[in-house]
């Protein structure tokens, strides 16, 4: 199993620069929340950071663009998935857009994951 975690923006340079000019100047009209939960105006949040290192499932971390390249499907983003031999939604917009903070996110992931053999 992988988790598949897709950021509500495009990964090209101009985009990258426009999310950081609206993060600093308006954080909260900013529309990717797990990028909100996830990452400060420059870097990771060190907390999220240690979550993911120590998770122990594969994760893969792509903005819109470049997972519907990929994947070549589509979907409400931010979102969470779950890929076996099918793409399954793990957290969808409306849940991550619910979460009030980086624990709550770090509970909901965990709560789906199966358990470590």
């Amino acid at each position: 199993m992988t988790l598949i975690f897709v950021y509500n923006t495009d990964g090209n340079p101009i985009s990258s620069l426009i999310d950081l000019g609206h993060k600093i100047l308006s954080p909260e009209t900013y529309s990717c929340s797990l990028c909100k939960l996830t990452h400060g105006p420059f870097t990771e949040i060190d907390a999220w950071k240690a979550f993911r290192t120590s998770i122990g499932f594969p994760m893969e971390f792509l903005h819109r663009d470049e997972f519907e390249k990929k994947y070549e499907q589509r979907f409400e983003y931010p979102v969470i998935l779950k890929k076996d031999t099918t793409i399954e939604v793990l957290l969808p917009k409306k849940d991550i857009d619910d979460l009030a903070d980086l624990d709550a996110l770090i509970a909901a992931v965990q709560k789906h994951l199966p358990e470590k053999e």
